[in-house]
């Protein structure tokens, strides 16, 4: 039998609550929405981060890759994204589509191409990820993705920006770039989101500063937009630190926030001036 899938594509910071919605079509189906996020980073300089994305796959959990069983593809259409404009609230759906029924714990990405144009710039640096676009970028879902009838189910593919893009010298001089695409996966029917907003003692909003969530490593960072404004989605449930900082502020930390599965997590800061 076939379960729905959708999937989502975004570098925004959002948060969808699909999860708890239900579908009943009759044919023994679900719905699974798969979207991707960017982890933003210093974009002063950045006019535009393109990702061509040739491919998606999915993998049933258990059966291994060497051992004759076929990844399902979910799309096979060229799809260029600006990542830079998928931020803060802003998604676009991928592909629609029916799977069979299951536990899937491994996405494969098929990136072609990225590209970067920096502001002042009329040309725009493009590179071929050979890897990508030929062995598929390989991303675990943990924990796994279970499809079944009448759910609808949701994924979210964090490209970290920060560390898939990296400038080549000095922005100012236009040296390009390497990319090195780093994805995670996050299964939103076992995480939540956080947001909030980042002023200073005196209540003035701070844009630019940047939020990070993390226990004994760093899950994922958001920069607040211009009105202090930051979002994380994609958050496992569970107690997490979560942290606010700009050049010239103090860091402020928060131990034990408590993400819920499929709610919004508020936690605002104020920043002081060093």
């Amino acid at each position: 039998m076939k379960k729905k899938a959708i999937l989502l594509l975004t570098a925004a910071l959002i948060f969808v609550a699909g999860a708890c919605n239900e579908i009943r079509n009759g044919n023994d189906s679900g719905r699974v929405i798969l979207k991707v996020t960017d982890a933003p980073f210093d974009i002063s300089n950045i006019e535009s981060a393109l990702v061509t994305i040739t491919k998606v796959e999915l993998k049933k959990e258990g059966d291994g890759i060497s051992d004759g069983y076929q990844f399902i593809t979910l799309s096979e259409d060229t799809v260029t994204l600006d990542l830079i404009n998928l931020r803060n609230g802003v998604a676009e759906t991928l592909l629609d589509m029916e799977i069979p029924s299951g536990t899937y714990d491994m996405i494969r990405l098929y990136i072609d191409e990225a590209g970067l144009k920096l502001k002042d710039s009329d040309e725009i640096h493009r590179v071929k990820v050979p890897s990508g676009s030929q062995t598929g970028i390989k991303i675990f879902l943990r924990p796994a993705l279970e499809v079944s009838e009448g759910n609808l189910e949701e994924v979210l593919l964090d490209i970290d920006l920060s560390r898939s893009f990296i400038l080549r010298g000095n922005p100012a001089h236009n040296n390009g770039f390497i990319f090195k695409p780093v994805v995670r996966a996050a299964n939103m029917a076992k995480a939540g989101c956080i947001r909030g907003l980042v002023t200073d003692t005196a209540g003035m909003k701070i844009g630019e500063a940047t939020v990070w969530v993390h226990q004994d490593t760093v899950l994922a960072t958001a920069f607040t937009d211009t009105l202090g404004y930051y979002a994380i989605m994609g958050v496992p449930a569970g107690s997490w630190s979560v942290s606010a900082t700009k050049e010239g502020y103090d860091t402020v930390r928060f131990d034990g926030v408590n993400i819920i599965a499929g709610n919004k997590t508020v936690q605002n800061f104020e920043l002081t001036k060093k």
